[in-house]
């Protein structure tokens, strides 16, 4: 296809991102870190700064990486890394990929000895709002304000899609995280499982358990999802509720609004989700699922629709049937009283790397993210994992996949309309245990009812509020 659609929505995202609806999806937990205020002084001497180095690197100071090795593997940051080693080839880099990412670096942020680098992702992602709260990030404004490695005239910054620089912001100014991949939140199926049924993508929600129904009558289920980690079902229920009600109330959940969870559209959404439970639309055995069963059942065509992200076109591949022609859409709409359009989106920075306080070598971890925002990294990613980068650019000649093309036919039907709910960054744990795993995730394994379900998140919510060991974040 071609590859220069999501590019005309340069001015949307930056309209989006100025009044703030772009956020970053982030998930998990990191209770306490550490307790340090940041500024180790174990820190590489300094390299000297040249038109080559800009950051000043010290050319020969061992790099430590730890990635997250999930959907998208690890295969493009040793790529990366490969790239750093050619042009400082006396550099040690120390690389390693694990999916518990809090296990393993917990110990090492306690103990001042945390990596270089970080991809900050997954079940047992750090908690972002912990981790800046407790001043334990560098700022990277430095690697955001250097030269680009493709043109030297432009700063990274001006080669960024739109809105990420905004979204590793906490608190004004400094930008503690760079969002890595680009990513389109929704409700995921397979066009010729569609096409075998005769029916199109629902619109409405009426439509939605029509068209479950008719699955149903042949033996096939309309939904599943990562029952283990129920934080999958807002990719595409916030949206809905956004949708429904306007994007404010997703800012008044953010905010931790009194009454937030209690507004109609909140209620509207949990009652459309829970008839899909009611009538045994949802896959039977779901609630104990992970990730992978339920998007492997998916692919197997035992369901029609799953929430996902864009990784699951690259995490599912080896699963996926070669005719299952795999499409991502916005969430269905309620009715016509509804306040945004079909087509109205969740879509943001992923996959977000960080450099510690206390790095031993915080200027190689920026320089290691500076070429993986060059064009040939992100040529690579994309390639490699089917997904988008947060480089603008990046895919001029490459043909991409069913999933990740209509990713971007995706979001160019919302034009402005995307939302992006910072819950999930600035309250990792309230949003994944408390909201996903004992609110929403409790209400589809049809053990609450709507109504019991929105109580218990907005006690949960008021808690958090009222947590003075908690750093909040607001709408600015």
């Amino acid at each position: 296809m071609g590859t220069t659609s999501e590019y005309g929505r340069r001015d949307v995202i930056k309209r989006a991102a100025a009044i703030g609806l772009i956020a970053v999806p982030t998930m998990s937990t990191l209770a306490a870190c550490a307790s340090g205020d940041g500024g180790g002084d174990n820190k590489v001497e300094k390299g000297e700064k040249s038109a080559e180095n800009p950051l000043g690197v010290n050319a020969s100071a061992p790099l430590d990486v730890v990635i997250f090795d999930g959907g998208f593997g690890e295969k493009y940051a040793k790529d990366a890394q490969a790239l750093y080693k050619k042009k400082f080839p006396d550099a040690t880099i120390k690389h390693a990929a694990t999916q518990k990412i809090q296990s393993v670096l917990q110990p090492r942020f306690n103990g001042g000895t945390p990596p270089d680098l970080i991809d900050n992702s997954g079940a047992e992602q750090m908690d972002m709002g912990v981790l800046v709260g407790k001043k334990q990030l560098t700022d990277l404004t430095p690697l955001l304000d250097a030269p680009s490695i493709d043109d030297p005239d432009k700063k990274v910054r001006d080669t960024l899609r739109p809105g990420v620089v905004e979204m590793g912001q906490f608190d004004g100014d400094p930008v503690w995280i760079l969002y890595y991949a680009y990513t389109v939140y929704g409700v995921w199926y397979s066009q010729t499982a569609l096409d075998k049924l005769d029916a199109e993508y629902p619109e409405t929600w009426d439509d939605m358990l029509a068209v479950c129904e008719k699955a149903k009558k042949q033996g096939i289920a309309g939904w599943t999802y990562a029952g283990k980690h129920p934080y999958y079902l807002p990719f595409s229920l916030y949206p809905f509720i956004a949708k429904i009600g306007g994007k404010e109330v997703l800012d008044s959940i953010d905010n931790l609004e009194p009454n937030a969870w209690k507004h109609p559209a909140v209620k509207a959404a949990f009652e459309a989700y829970y008839e899909l439970f009611r009538k045994g639309y949802i896959l039977k055995g779901t609630p104990g699922m992970d990730h992978i069963q339920s998007q492997t059942a998916w692919n197997q065509g035992k369901a029609l629709f799953i929430p996902n992200g864009s990784w699951v076109e690259n995490e599912a591949k080896k699963t996926t049937p070669d005719d299952f022609e795999m499409r991502v859409s916005a969430p269905s709409g309620l009715d016509s009283s509804d306040k945004l359009p079909f087509g109205t989106l969740w879509a943001s920075g992923g996959e977000p790397f960080i450099v510690p306080a206390k790095a031993k070598n915080p200027d190689g971890g920026m320089e290691q993210l500076r070429i993986m925002l060059s064009e040939q990294s992100s040529k690579n990613f994309t390639q490699q994992v089917s997904s988008l980068t947060s480089f603008d650019g990046g895919t001029d000649g490459l043909t991409l996949p069913p999933g990740l093309t209509s990713a971007v036919a995706a979001l160019d039907k919302a034009g402005d309309n995307i939302v992006n709910p910072r819950i999930q960054d600035w309250y990792v744990a309230l949003q994944k245990e408390k909201i996903g795993g004992g609110g929403i995730g409790e209400m589809m394994a049809g053990r609450l009812t709507p109504a019991e379900a929105i109580k218990k998140i907005q006690g949960y919510a008021d808690a958090a509020a009222k947590d003075d060991s908690i750093k909040h974040y607001k709408h600015q």
